[in-house]
């Protein structure tokens, strides 16, 4: 699924016509089991934004992080930010595939609402202890990697938002309804 990370993230996708991007796009849409529309529709923005409510320390953050065929320093770096492990309050990248699948998302789901953030980054040393705590975390997450993140989001309801990041087939998709939220990850394409 990396090939389809690098398409869309390639800016001759961006400023190619309709016509041409459908025609490039068909065996990715049917990869992402996406419509063709949807999927040229997400791609062919000229600017990629998210916004994050974090659920810890209470912070907003609406940006670009994409423009014009490139990732955005700037974006990025308040991106890391608000993702931080709030507990340690360490920064790491996150990986631009889960920022595009994010991106990807709310255009599957036609919202352009908030993000809440459930867990974006985490240390080694914040994950071995949730790891002690609960069975449900892995030892070797997504998380630490910048990877993955634990969501839900504004105005889409929890079943909906689920069926839909499934439908990306772009990673790993968790369900934790009795905790309002779910997991994407752009590791290998699973579900549980």
């Amino acid at each position: 699924m990396a090939w389809v990370r690098d398409i869309i993230r390639q800016e001759q996708v961006v400023a190619c016509s309709r016509r041409q991007f459908l025609r490039i796009g068909s065996g990715v849409a049917a990869s992402l089991l996406l419509p063709a529309a949807g999927l040229a529709r997400a791609a062919s923005h000229r600017e990629r934004s998210l916004n994050f409510y974090n659920t810890h320390t209470d912070e907003r953050l609406k940006t670009c992080y994409w423009a014009e065929g490139d990732y955005l320093p700037e974006g990025l770096q308040e991106i890391n930010t608000i993702l931080r492990d709030h507990r340690t309050d360490d920064i790491h990248d996150m990986d631009r595939g889960l920022l595009d699948l994010l991106y990807l998302l709310q255009t599957k789901v036609e919202s352009q609402q908030t993000f809440q953030i459930i867990s974006g980054y985490r240390s080694p040393r914040t994950n071995a202890m949730l790891s002690e705590k609960s069975g449900a975390v892995a030892k070797r997450s997504y998380h630490m990697q910048g990877m993955a993140i634990d969501i839900r989001l504004n105005g889409c309801d929890l079943k909906q938002l689920h069926k839909a990041a499934l439908s990306l087939k772009a990673g790993g998709v968790g369900y934790y309804p009795s905790s309002d939220f779910i997991h994407v990850d752009v590791g290998r394409v699973r579900r549980w």
